[in-house]
């Protein structure tokens, strides 16, 4: 027994003390640039930056792999912060998520009563959804459930964006079938929210606050920032000024000015 022992104990011995001696000799170094930017790091572990969390992100930044601009949940100041520690210029423009659509439930028809499970892809596999208009906001809210960021709500079947909360990560763009909700620059002002790109006369049978294509906002704008494509009215953002005269001569009412009110107005346009 006492033999069985010492045995047993010598053996863990070298054993313990064989793998103090590999660990040290395969040890490998950690950048102290990673941890450095790991701590300046929201910790969201998204994924939004295309790596595999925060770690990932970390560690291919260090490695020159990724931009130090890749963190959007993190926005400016992150950027700024990874710019510092990898000693390069951070050049980042906060974005958010912005709506597309304009049609909820109040302001659209619908083909059928829609009773399947409450994702808005699953939906789109049924004639391309219960809205009339194939082109619209499904309304599920499948772009709430997968925003980390608690930046989005439903209201009236349409998206709610709160920018305060929201880091333009694009997850709810990647989420959305019909590409109703998009991630621009957050100084974008004024947005053509419609995304229909059938004649005026077919949109009206179907969404009363849908682009009708009429042209109205084209005339009015003084510096040729707004063109039509597809019967859809489309605004350069580098082109636009600013100056609101494309807002009230819309006769849907379908240009938003984000910026009109702050941020409570943005809110509820949204």
């Amino acid at each position: 027994m006492l033999f069985a022992i010492i045995s047993l104990g010598g053996l863990g011995f070298v054993l313990g003390a064989g793998l103090s001696i590999a660990s040290k000799k395969f040890a490998v170094e950690l950048d102290p640039r990673e941890e450095a930017i790991l701590k300046a790091l929201p910790g969201a572990n998204c994924g939004a930056c295309g790596f595999p969390g925060c770690g990932g992100f970390a560690a291919a930044v260090a490695r020159g792999d990724a931009p130090v601009i890749g963190c959007t949940a993190g926005g400016v100041n992150t950027a700024k912060a990874l710019g510092v520690i990898m000693g390069v210029q951070a050049d980042v423009v906060k974005k958010v998520a912005r709506v597309y659509c304009k049609g909820g439930d109040n302001e659209t028809t619908k083909k059928f009563l829609y009773a399947g499970i409450p994702n808005c892809r699953a939906a789109t596999l049924i004639a391309g959804g219960d809205k009339t208009c194939p082109y619209g906001c499904v309304g599920l809210g499948t772009c709430a459930v997968v925003c980390p960021f608690d930046a989005i709500r439903m209201e009236n079947g349409l998206p709610l964006v709160d920018e305060d909360k929201c880091t333009g990560c694009g997850k709810c763009e990647k989420a959305c079938p019909k590409y109703t909700i998009r991630v621009v620059p957050a100084d974008t002002k004024f947005v053509v929210r419609c995304n229909s790109i059938d004649r005026g006369a077919v949109v009206r049978k179907y969404c009363s606050a849908g682009c009708i294509g009429c042209g109205a906002c084209v005339k009015a704008c003084p510096s040729g920032a707004i063109t039509m494509s597809n019967n859809l009215a489309f605004i350069n953002f580098e082109k636009c000024t600013n100056c609101g005269l494309c807002v009230p001569v819309c006769p849907t009412k379908n240009i938003d000015d984000y910026l009109k009110k702050g941020p409570e107005f943005r809110k509820e346009a949204a």
